[in-house]
Formats: C-alpha cells, sequence, structure tokens
C-alpha cells in the first residue's frame, strides 16, 4: 500500500495524483453543473442550439430568450462538432462535452516535446482554470488542444491534420488563426498551405449537409456583424459588471481612466511583437524557440483580446506553463515570482479561495490579464534576444 501512495504522488510516474485530479475533479464538477437549473448550463444551451438552429435553418446569432440568455457568437461550423451532445438529454450533453475538452487538453498536453515530468507541472498549473473554463462548460480547453496539436502535428510532419484544426478552430471561433505562423516550423509550407485551402473549402461546406447552402453563407455574414457589435459591447465592459475585456486593454483602460483608448493602439503593437520573432530564420527548427513562440501565442492571443473573459484564460495559463517549464529544473527568481501571481491573481481570484472584497478589485481592474501580460513581455525578449543555443528540453527529473 505505501509503494502504491508513493508511485501515485510521485510526479514523475504514471499515472499519479495529477492525472486522478485532471480527470476526477472537473468530472465531479460536471455532475453538479448537470443537475443545476438552466441558467447555469447557459452557456450548452447556446451550443446544443446552434445544431438545431441549423437543423430548422433558424438564425443562428438571434436572441431566443425561450431556450437561453445571451447569444451564440460560434461559427456555423460548430453546428456540426456539438451535433453528437445536442442529440443527447441535456445533463448527459453536459457531462460528456465538458470531459471531452478535458480530456482533449490532457491529450495534447501530453503530446507535447518535453517531459512527463514537464507534461504534470503544466496540468497541474492549468487544472484550476481548466476547472473555471469547465463548470462555465466553455470551448475553451478544446481551443487550446487544437492550438497545441496543431503545432506538434506541424512538428510531426501530420500536415493535413494541422491544416485541419487550424482552420477548424479559426471556422469555429477565429483563435484558431494563430497556429497559422507554425507554417514556418516546416519546410513543406506550399503542402501545407495546399492543406489549408482544402479544409477551408470542406469545412465551409460541411455545415450545409445538415442545413443549406443560402443558409451557411448567409450565417457566416452574421456571425460578421454579431462579432463587431459584441467586440463593442466588450468594449464598454467597464460601465457593466465588468466580466469582459479582461486583457491588456480593459486593465490599462480601468486603471487609468483612458477608456476612449482605442483597441488598436494595444492589439497592433502585440500583433507585430508576436511576429517580429519570426525574423529569426536560424531559429525556426530550434525546439526550445517553437515551444517558447507557442507560449507567446497562446497568452497573446487571449491577453490582446476584447472577448477575453475568466474561463478564456485557461489557453493563457497553459501557455504560461509551457514557457515554465522550459526553463526547469531550477527556474530564475524572477519566474517563480510569475508563478505565484499567475496562481494568485489569475488563476484563483475568480474561485472561492479569495476574498470577495478582493474578488471586485480584481473584476474591476481587470487584474487577471496583469501576470499574463508581464510573463508574455518576459516572453518576447526572450524570443526577440535570447540565444538558444541550447536546443534540448528539460530532462526528466526535477
Amino acid at each position: 500500500m505505501k509503494a502504491f501512495v508513493a508511485k501515485i504522488f510521485d510526479i514523475n510516474k504514471k499515472p499519479n495524483f495529477i492525472t486522478v485530479l485532471w480527470f476526477l475533479v472537473p468530472f465531479i464538477a460536471l455532475l453538479i453543473e448537470a443537475q443545476k437549473e438552466a441558467v447555469f448550463i447557459n452557456n450548452y444551451l447556446i451550443f446544443k442550439n446552434v445544431f438545431w438552429h441549423s437543423l430548422h435553418q433558424e438564425h443562428l446569432y438571434q436572441l431566443y430568450p425561450d431556450q437561453y440568455f445571451d447569444k451564440n457568437h460560434y461559427g456555423p461550423l460548430f453546428a456540426v462538432l456539438i451535433a453528437p451532445f445536442a442529440i443527447l438529454p441535456n445533463y448527459l450533453g453536459v457531462v460528456l462535452w465538458g470531459m471531452l475538452n478535458v480530456s482533449l487538453l490532457f491529450y495534447a498536453v501530453g503530446k507535447l516535446p518535453v517531459s512527463f515530468w514537464g507534461k504534470n507541472i503544466i496540468l497541474l498549473i492549468a487544472l484550476i482554470e481548466t476547472l473555471t473554463a469547465i463548470q462555465n462548460l466553455q470551448f475553451n480547453p478544446m481551443l487550446c488542444s487544437w492550438i497545441i496539436l496543431s503545432y506538434v502535428a506541424i512538428k510531426n510532419n501530420q500536415l493535413s491534420l494541422a491544416a485541419l484544426l487550424i482552420v477548424a478552430g479559426t471556422f469555429i471561433k477565429l483563435y484558431g488563426i494563430v497556429g497559422l505562423p507554425f507554417i514556418f516550423f516546416t519546410k513543406d509550407y506550399k503542402k501545407l498551405i495546399g492543406y489549408l485551402i482544402l479544409w477551408a473549402i470542406i469545412l465551409f461546406c460541411l455545415p450545409m449537409f445538415i442545413s443549406s447552402p443560402e443558409f451557411v453563407y448567409q450565417s457566416y455574414i452574421d456571425w460578421f456583424h454579431v462579432l463587431v457589435e459584441k467586440n463593442s459591447e466588450n468594449i464598454n465592459s467597464y460601465m457593466n459588471s465588468g466580466m469582459q475585456n479582461i486583457s491588456v486593454i480593459g486593465f490599462v483602460k480601468r486603471t487609468t481612466g483612458f477608456y476612449n483608448l482605442a483597441s488598436f493602439y494595444f492589439i497592433i503593437p502585440g500583433g507585430i511583437l508576436m511576429l517580429l520573432p519570426l525574423y529569426r530564420f536560424s531559429k525556426w527548427g530550434n525546439s526550445r524557440f517553437q515551444l517558447t513562440y507557442l507560449a507567446q501565442l497562446l497568452i497573446g492571443l487571449v491577453i490582446f483580446s476584447t472577448s477575453a473573459e475568466s474561463p478564456t484564460y485557461v489557453i493563457a495559463v497553459v501557455g504560461f506553463g509551457i514557457w515554465y517549464v522550459l526553463h526547469a529544473p531550477k527556474p530564475a527568481f524572477y519566474l517563480y515570482l510569475l508563478l505565484v501571481l499567475v496562481l494568485v491573481l489569475t488563476v484563483f481570484s475568480p474561485t472561492d479561495l479569495f476574498p470577495e472584497v478582493f474578488q471586485a478589485i480584481v473584476v474591476k481592474f481587470a487584474l487577471k490579464a496583469l501576470p499574463c501580460f508581464l510573463a508574455w513581455l518576459f516572453i518576447s525578449y526572450n524570443l526577440l534576444f535570447n540565444s538558444f543555443d541550447n536546443n534540448s528540453l528539460p530532462h526528466e527529473k526535477a
């Protein structure tokens, strides 16, 4: 018995307590969520009705107050992804949908070219943030896994799979487009571009099999308009509950009071800093450079998005975890400080472990974004100026 317990709590062995926690905690949370009233599973009701509205060719982006509150903000392709869950009873669909998200993110982290120890550290850092996303029945853990797997697929020369994941993520939530720069990590970039075009055609047409070409075409136009509308709402979120635009943009506006600052003052410099590292052609084949760049993209797409909510930060926290383990087994002191900040302000601030008075301050000033922004700045500096002479990855032992 002692040997079994020792094995479970040894982070270098499999299975271990992190694996158990990763699946058990969300599963229990989902069982609880599935028993609650409709208002608590609102996101899932929006998701499943994307399928039914597509099937009946009803407007995907209108309000349906008799079915759910708020609007759908996902692309028409989402109807195909959610279809197997939409036909199930809600209590079963909620649990299976949530566990699919959990499982895919676990699988994606497991495919990263880092040590088993490093994978467990990433999972441990991201556990609570993943739980936050799962309790909100969000798609973000799955999207995060797609972005990671698109990089892994390119690294393994599985170019068709990489293209599928990039296009699918883009057609569902736009965020998937950040996988496009991975094209520089393969010599067969022409083949990858070909696959991207092919999958774009296939996935654009796929929802037509449950609706019609006219409906899908119009739905993409409607999607564009609802995203523009949503962006405007997010920018002005400081005037209400403040649970939207939890980003660098929201942080600066709320802390300075300069609410009229245009978003492009943040997005353009952020975009430039995320593209600049690619000028270092000689580093494209360096695994440490690639993983550091992956971490930068995962964090950057969240902290520079006006659509960033608390459950979106599972993507950024996984990105931070990837960067953190690259500096194992003995990270610099500033990395420990950043880890503490990420855990306190980003991960634990929305939970019941955080006093309500401090939660209110974190929400009011969008402080959840601050630790990830600081980490992103360090990562950006490393990408631009680090020599990356050492191409080896962290070893197994901590």
